[in-house]
Order: C-alpha cells, then structure tokens, then sequence
C-alpha cells in the first residue's frame, strides 16, 4: 500500500511539473538568438576577416590576440555546462566543500604566471607537449598526447550532452536531435573561424553566463526570503559545514578538495594544450600574466555565484525535495527545475539560462576541439605526409567535423551515466595527476630526465586506473538529508511515506542502502574519495621519478639547459631570460617614440 501511494504521489507531481515548466515564443528567440550570435561570429571570420591560410593564424591568430578576451575566454571555457548543471547539484546534495575548487585558484594563478607560462615564453614554444621532447624526450611527448587526446575524446560528448538534457527538460523535445543541432552549429563556427572565432564567441558567451548566473543566484535568494534566510537554512542543513576528516574515504573534505583541485587547475590551465594555446596567443609574457590575473577573478566570481545558488536550491527545497518526491528524476535536472521554479514566470528568463549552459558547453567544446585539432595533426599526421599551410589547414578542418560527429552520437552513451561529476573526476583521476608531475618535474628538477619520468608518469597511470576501474560503482556515499513533509501539494497524503532521513539521489552510481557502514568496513585502496585521485597520481609520479633520476643513468642526448627550468630555480642555477620583444602594433605611440630615441 505504502509502495502504491508512493507511485501515485511522484506520478502526480511529475504530471504537475510538466504542464507548470515549459518554454514560451520568447525563450526559444532567446536561445534562438545566442546560436544565430555564435554561428555569426564563426562567418565573419572565417569569411570576411580572414588571416594568412597558415596554422599559426587558425591556432594562434598570428600572436596578435588580446588580454582581455583571452581571459574572458578562459574563463568561460572552464565554467562549461558540467559546471553549470552539476556544482549547485554537488553543493545542494554534500554541502559546501566543493567551494575550496574555487578558492584554489589563489594559489593556482601565481603558480602559472611565475612557475608554468613563463617556461614556454623563454623558449618560444607555442605547444605545451612540444616542451616535453624537447626537454626529456619524444616517448614522453608521446605518452602525454596520448592521454590528453585520450581524456578529452571521454569528455566531448560529456560537455555538449548536458545543455541538452537541460533543454529536453523544459521543453520536452528529445535530447539527441538538440544534440545534433548545438553540435553542428559549434562544429561550423570552430571549423571556419579558427581560434579567433573561439575566443570571441566566448566573450559573448561569458556575458550571456555571468548575467543568467548571478541572475538566477539573486533572484532565487531573494524568493526565499533574503540571503539570512539561505544562511540560517542552509547553516540548520549541514550546507555551511567544512569537513576537515583526515579519513581518505571521506568524499569531499577541505583537504582533498583543495589539495586536488589546487594540481587539477594549475595543470588544466597550464599545462593543457586547449588553454595553453590560448595564453601563448599573446604577443608578450606580460600580456599573459595579465590575462591570467583577471581570469582568476573572474573564474572565482562566476564559480562562487554558481556555487551559493547550489546553496539557495537546498534552501528553496530542504523540506520539499524534488528528487524524493519524483518530480525531477535525475540531479543533473535540478539546476533547469529549479530555474524555471524560480524565474519561470519571466518571460525569457528561462531561455536566458538555457542559453547560459549552452553557451558555457559551447565554449569549453570549441576550445577543445580546436586545440584537439593541432594536437593530432602536428603529433600523428604531420610526420606521415608532405606539409604544406593550406594542407594543414584543411586537415584540421576535416578532424573539427569529424569530433562533431563523435559528439553527437557520443550522447547516447553519456545518456546512461549517474553522477556526471564523479565520472568526470575519475576520467580525470586517470591522468591528470601524472601530466601535471612530469611538466613540473621537467621544470622544477634539474636532474630529472626522460628514462627516469617515463618509467613514473606510466607506472602512475596504470596505478590510478587499476584504482579508478576497480572503484567504479564500489564506493557509495552518503547524502545530506532533505524532506518531503512539506510538499503543499502533497503534505495530506505523503506523510506515511516521507523520511528526512539520508537516501541516495537518483544522479549516484548506487543507492544508500547498500552503503556499507563505517565501523564494519576495512579500510581498502579502493575506498578512496575520487577527489584524492589527481593528489595521489601526481604523488606516485615523483616518488619515482625522483629516485631514480638520481639513480638512473640519462639517455646521451639528455637536455638540461637551463632555459628549460622554471624562473623560480634562477637563484639556484645559471639562469638567463630570454627577452621577449613586443609587437609593433600593440605598443602605444609613446612606447615607439621612446623605442626611436633610444635608437
């Protein structure tokens, strides 16, 4: 009886959320109007402000790009739609410490603009794997690029599928036919405009995500009675409690949070091929750390937004969950649900945030799938053919199409995963951790060499994913309770059959019941919390890695020039900048008139 008022219940609410939640004529112009604005800008310049037929000019722009929008493009590119979809999920169902992924990023953007970028502006080098050879040796290039194409090819359809699971959630078209409309509009602007359009899409992206966000963040505070209000609520939850457990299987802490977090973004932005393009586009290294200083407060400003509505979600719903009650069915839902509970009423607000998490996927899959492009062909297809620019040209341009292809029907896989989040993580767990020891081995430790860092990068590799592998649907943790006892709607007839006890969310791998308890279980490897992952692969790699280096002996063609060491070991080493000589063209009129008197 209890099972078949159960059914009922979520049976009526989601009949109630379908007819309430829906898309009018000015939402669909909305979203209608950011996709027209994206394919716009990839038609101008592939079209009418076209560069030299050269692969500098399509992954570069010729060197000549400015701060400003390479920073914003920074920024929207790693907000992308997982951000915007599963982080006020993340806060909403575990509370806070996710935040210290953004609070990192105070020591994450001194680590790049004096440890990291410097590197490859001393020696003029535009790819970040192009480094690795150079200064260890091509199976380490090798290696790494395999990752990295690797990871991302997991991670495409991931960040093109979410937007659309948001818009089949309020308009109830299917989701695989908007996946194959957001795609070739992404893959056509890619695809003609080169990195110039990549970038300015993105600033006009980052506008459209900064306003729905903050937006959205405010008005939902301010429907729940005032920001004291998300703070008392949230504070009686759980929601505001930083977790400091030493215990590794703990699954968010401050520890493991920002311990991770601080190596995942230093090596995502830093060391990836897909920003690294982007920051090594401007002309000087002062160019680049001004970039990367606005990049992190703008990262930090629209993150935090995005986190705090996470926050007024549990405060909207913690004696009303929609997850509990059947309404949503899925926690990557909640965002889209929440959005159309709070704004729905305004016309064309819905539409503004289905946009914003378009835009935001948009973004980070463009930028992706651009700097994919120069990967495989200067990597895999450059050495097996005779190169010319135009050639070159085309062939990305072919790989940009196909990636769009892979996309689309990649969808229908992601469609059957649970925790989008978590699945990114243990993706990531895999390699980032190893790719952001070698580069930092490479540039921190003179000693190190290749024999030596190989044999630690793939020991650590197949370490973390014999880890993440037998961990995959092992580890079940436990949610922060919610209610449904005062579900207006439903608060005569639920009463019998609602708990504010924990359960497990429909968008976690298993459910709560077959969560073992703590005191009965022995601690295992595989019990690790999946934020520890990038932590401890980065750990593995120098604990090898420094050893032998000093035991093994190098391969005769070894390089240890300095110039290849980071500038933070200068006052240890024989150490010499290159000087890095502005463009003509950026400098202002006083600059050049000094620069003839000088003369």
């Amino acid at each position: 009886m209890s099972s078949l008022l159960n059914d009922t219940v979520k049976a009526a609410a989601a009949a109630v959320a379908d007819n309430q939640f829906t898309f009018n004529s000015t939402d669909y112009t909305v979203f209608a109007l950011v996709l027209s604005i994206s394919a716009a800008i990839g038609v101008y310049f592939g079209f009418f402000n076209q560069g030299e037929d050269t692969t500098d000019e399509y992954l570069m722009g010729g060197k000549r790009m400015k701060t400003i929008p390479i920073a914003i493009s920074l920024v929207a590119s790693q907000l992308s739609a997982i951000s915007i979809m599963t982080i006020p999920a993340e806060m909403y169902g575990y509370g806070i410490n996710w935040i210290f992924n953004v609070i990192c990023m105070i020591v994450v953007v001194p680590i790049l603009n004096y440890v990291i970028i410097p590197v490859f502006y001393n020696n003029n080098l535009t790819s970040c794997y192009e480094y690795l050879e150079i200064r260890f040796n091509k199976p380490i290039r090798e290696l790494q690029t395999i990752m990295f194409t690797g990871t991302l090819f997991f991670m495409l359809p991931i960040f093109i599928f979410l937007p659309s699971l948001a818009f089949s959630q309020v308009t109830g078209y299917n989701v695989h036919i908007i996946n194959t409309i957001v795609c070739g509009i992404c893959v056509f602007y890619t695809m003609v405009g080169g990195i110039k359009a990549v970038v300015w899409t993105d600033v006009v992206q980052a506008g459209i995500m900064v306003t729905s966000v903050v937006l959205v963040g405010v008005m939902g505070a301010n429907r729940v009675g005032g920001l004291g209000e998300v703070i008392r609520i949230a504070g009686q939850g759980g929601r505001l409690e930083v977790n400091y457990n030493f215990d590794a299987t703990t699954r968010s802490t401050f520890w493991n949070i920002f311990t991770s977090a601080t190596l995942m973004w230093s090596g995502y932005v830093g060391l990836n091929q897909s920003c690294v393009q982007r920051i090594v586009s401007l002309p000087t290294l002062g160019h680049a750390r001004r970039a990367l200083v606005i990049f992190g407060f703008g990262f930090m400003l629209i993150m935090s937004f995005n986190c705090f509505t996470g926050i007024v979600m549990f405060t909207r719903y913690h004696d009303c969950d929609p997850l509990k009650l059947g309404v949503v069915s899925k926690g990557d839902k909640m965002v889209p649900y929440f959005v159309q509970d709070v704004v729905g009423h305004l016309r064309g607000m819905p539409g503004v945030f289905i946009s914003c998490v378009f835009s935001a996927a948009l973004s980070t899959l463009s930028a992706s799938i651009n700097s994919l492009g120069g990967v495989v062909y200067f990597d895999y297809i450059k050495p097996h053919i005779h190169h010319t620019e135009h050639k070159a040209n085309v062939i990305m341009k072919i790989f940009v199409f196909c990636c769009g292809v892979y996309c689309i029907f990649g969808g229908m896989v992601v469609e059957k995963f649970g925790s989008i989040l978590q699945v990114i993580y243990s993706i990531g767990g895999c390699s980032f951790g190893s790719t952001c020891a070698t580069f930092l081995l490479g540039m921190l430790v003179p000693r190190a060499h290749g024999r030596a860092v190989f044999i630690a990068a793939v020991s650590s590799i197949i370490c973390m994913t014999v880890i993440v592998v037998a961990a995959w649907g092992r580890n079940h943790y436990a949610l922060l309770p919610t209610s449904t006892d005062n579900c207006p709607a439903f608060n005569t007839t639920t009463t019998t059959t609602t708990t504010t006890t924990t359960t497990q969310l429909p968008f976690s791998f298993t459910t709560i019941n077959d969560h073992v308890p703590e005191e009965t279980k022995e601690f295992s490897i595989f019990d690790l919390s999946f934020n520890w992952y990038t932590s401890i692969g980065f750990l593995l790699t120098w604990l090898i890695a420094l050893p032998l280096s000093y035991t093994m002996k190098p391969a005769p063609d070894a390089n240890f020039d300095p110039k290849l060491l980071s500038p933070i070991v200068q006052p240890f080493i024989n150490y010499e900048l290159t000087p890095s000589e502005e463009l003509n063209e950026l400098k202002s009129p006083k600059e050049i008139d000094k620069q003839k008197v000088n003369v």
